[in-house]
This record gives structure tokens, C-alpha cells and sequence, in this order.
């Protein structure tokens, strides 16, 4: 059994993201948490409660009882200092020992995605005693797509996960979003739509020669000794 942190930005990201892969993992008997690190809170979205329940809502479809709020600020992130955002990963990684993260990409055009991967990479950094033996970079749509596309910045995905028999999964979890009246959820063609989902799982599928997939980009795997 593996222990699998998801550190996800903002309510729904984990969903997008990672959710084929992290009903994957639990139906296999992993152990996820996922730790949304901002409250929600928006000039068109004040209120978090509802957006919260969702977003446990949508981890219980995928499995996940462990989620956790780190309550910072929406769209505030990288005005913080960074070891504030630090702290709630670092304390979730002592507490949870996670062998794998996943997190965000650093060129996403959200700049609470960019600031958590910043403080992912601090937290999981592999000193003596680290449990965490793998990073993986996560895309989200309508984030991913529209960052920059410099070399450097561009999501350049090299490990992909079949999720062929749990993209219906991850399409009920979207759907938990849907209903809270702070929902990012949109109609098709919008990447953010149910349609887009399926049609994005599909292409990196194609990818690999698998009928639907998530991608990934490695930053570090340790084999221990």
C-alpha cells in the first residue's frame, strides 16, 4: 500500500487534474489525502462552506476520506510568503508520510498554481529522512494549456497514466463540483466542461495507446536501496 498526497491549489483542481488516477490508487488500497490549500473565497464567491463540502464530495466518489483546508487566500498565493504556503504541505507531509506527491506545474497561467508548486518543491525536498520518494507535475484545464509556451514553461508531459477504467469516476467527481453555486464547471467548448474532460482523458490516451489516460511530468523518483 502507498501512501499519496494530492496538493491541489484550489477546490476542483484535484479533480481535473488527478482524479482518474486517484481512484487508480484507492482502488488498488492507496491512502490519499489531498490538501486544497486556498478558502475559495473570490469577489463572485465569498462564501467557502459549500465549496468545501463539494470538494469532499467529489474525493469521496474518488475514495479519499483525508482532505484537508489549508484556508490561505484565492488568487493570493504568491502575495504571501512562501514559507507560509510551505507550512501546511510541510506539516501534512511529517504528519500523512507520503512516498508520493503530486502537484501543480510551475508554468500553469494561475498563479496559485505557480506559487504551489514553489512551495511543493520546498516541502518535499529530499533531505536525509524524507519519506517522499516521487514528484509528479499534474495539468489542469483552462490553467495548463494557457501558460506560456516557452520551452522551459511548457508542459511537457513523460508519464501517463491509464485511467481507462476509472475516467467515469473522475466524471462524477467533476459532476460534485457542478452543483455548488460557486462552480467552475462550465459548458462545452470550455475546457473546464464534462465533454472537454473526456475529450482531453481521450487524446492522452491516444498519446500512449490506451483509450483514456492523465498525464504527468516527472520531477524526481528515488529508487531506495
Amino acid at each position: 500500500m502507498k501512501r499519496v498526497l494530492v496538493v491541489a491549489a484550489h477546490p476542483d483542481d484535484e479533480v481535473f487534474g488527478v482524479g482518474g488516477t486517484i481512484a487508480r490508487h484507492t482502488r488498488r488500497g492507496d491512502r490519499v489525502a489531498v490538501l486544497i490549500l486556498t478558502d475559495g473565497v473570490t469577489a463572485r464567491h465569498p462564501v467557502t462552506e459549500p465549496q468545501k463540502e463539494a470538494a469532499r464530495c467529489a474525493c469521496r466518489v474518488l475514495g479519499v476520506e483525508e482532505v484537508q483546508f489549508a484556508d490561505l487566500p484565492d488568487q493570493g498565493l504568491d502575495g504571501l510568503p512562501l514559507i507560509e504556503v510551505i507550512k501546511p504541505i510541510t506539516g501534512l507531509v511529517q504528519e500523512f508520510q507520503p512516498q508520493l506527491v503530486y502537484t501543480h506545474h510551475r508554468g500553469d497561467a494561475n498563479q496559485d498554481h505557480r506559487t504551489a508548486f514553489a512551495a511543493t518543491l520546498v516541502a518535499v525536498r529530499p533531505a536525509s529522512g524524507s519519506p517522499v520518494d516521487k514528484v509528479l507535475c499534474y495539468e489542469v484545464l483552462s490553467s495548463t494549456e494557457w501558460g506560456p509556451g516557452f520551452q522551459d514553461w511548457a508542459f511537457s508531459p513523460n508519464v501517463f497514466m491509464d485511467i481507462t477504467s476509472t475516467l467515469e469516476t473522475k466524471l462524477l467527481a467533476v459532476e460534485a463540483y457542478r452543483h455548488t453555486f460557486q462552480s467552475e464547471v462550465r459548458p462545452f467548448p470550455h475546457p473546464r466542461s464534462p465533454e472537454a474532460v473526456r475529450i482531453h482523458a481521450q487524446h492522452r490516451g491516444l498519446m500512449v495507446g490506451v483509450a483514456a489516460a492523465e498525464a504527468f511530468l516527472l520531477v524526481r523518483e528515488i529508487e531506495r536501496g
